[in-house]
């Protein structure tokens, strides 16, 4: 078998079209992409009567990688195929074994390994792996690839999302793909059936995040200079029971670099800035509003801040150790806005 670097969607494909590879060895930092290819392969290759007898779940940590070959090497019964998924493969002490069976793999045999874990293929064992299997590496997306994924998720299930009700759930939630999976599932459950719109008012009853009080009209507040709505929003924000100071500095922080970039960006036209920070065009008015609202030194400042204050979060340089978080971000909010 040639090398074979596909994306998850490409794995899929060739599942649904009943393509198989005899090893696929699904691994990196992302483990929501790993267990859909994995839970795929479960569900969908063997029949519930050929599974009794050909389908096998072991864990990393309870099996030897011989004893996985040995089993790999048998015959199905009564079965084109058998199937044996390894489970945090990560906890298999050596790969050194597999080399030799990946050379004349059972045709017979479905063999994956979900390694949840970065591999080096510069190792020889890995580099093996890499060559001679369906080698997918799952690598974590970055925080401005996540309102992207929440559109394309929603768009294949025929739902819409807006630019505004995209981005809540993008700073609330996070890289975090499962929960994000599970909350996009909840309001596709949850909206009324004629509903081809996931809004911030089904957002607010179903996810538990206020439409008004949140990171995200925090961060609109403060672009806009409103001293009175940044201090009411951060009140409210500061009492909810999911209040995270370091979220909130997290999404804050992410802005404000954006927004120094940005001054440096010639063509300011919106498409261009869109391309070059990476967001939509729906967002280029925060940085064309924030940059008359805030000079390149004053967002320098902002930017220190929020790095001492992320600091004084989490216990570090905090002379005041007693400060509670909505202290430390009714602070924050001062000196942002002073």
């Amino acid at each position: 078998m040639a090398k074979q670097s596909i994306g998850h969607k490409e794995i899929l494909s060739k599942l649904q079209n009943k393509i198989y590879d005899p090893v696929y060895f699904l691994s990196g930092e992302e483990p929501y992409f790993i267990d859909v290819i994995a839970d795929y392969i479960i569900q969908n290759v063997l029949t519930d009567s050929e599974k009794e007898f050909n389908q096998y779940i072991y864990y990393g940590k309870d099996i030897t990688l011989k004893n996985i070959i040995e089993n790999a090497r048998r015959f199905p019964m009564m079965s084109q195929y058998q199937v044996i998924v390894v489970k945090e493969a990560q906890n298999i002490s050596s790969y050194d074994e597999l080399a030799n069976y990946l050379q004349h793999p059972q045709p017979s045999t479905i063999l994956v390994f979900c390694y949840k874990s970065k591999v080096d293929t510069r190792k020889k064992a890995f580099k093996d792996i890499a060559q001679n299997s369906l080698f997918f590496n799952s690598e974590k997306l970055y925080d401005n690839q996540i309102p992207g994924f929440i559109q394309n998720y929603l768009r294949e299930k025929g739902i819409q999302i807006d630019e505004k009700s995209t981005q809540l759930l993008a700073d609330h939630i996070g890289s975090d793909l499962h929960r994000l999976i599970n909350e996009l599932q909840k309001l596709i459950i949850t909206k009324p059936a004629t509903a081809k719109m996931i809004t911030t008012d089904l957002i607010e009853k179903n996810v538990g995040i206020s439409k008004d009080f949140n990171d995200f009209e925090l961060k609109s507040a403060l672009i806009q200079k409103d001293i009175y709505k940044s201090n009411w929003i951060a009140h409210h924000l500061s009492i909810s029971k999911s209040f995270a100071l370091n979220a909130t500095i997290s999404v804050l922080f992410k802005y404000f670099s954006e927004l120094m970039v940005y001054y440096y960006i010639k063509d300011k036209s919106k498409m261009n800035v869109a391309s070059q920070l990476n967001v939509s065009p729906y967002f280029v008015d925060e940085y064309v509003l924030g940059a008359r609202n805030y000079n390149a030194w004053k967002t320098m400042e902002i930017i220190s801040i929020l790095r001492e204050y992320d600091a004084k979060s989490k216990g570090i340089d905090n002379n005041n150790t007693s400060s509670p978080p909505s202290e430390l971000l009714k602070e924050l909010i001062y000196k942002i806005l002073h």
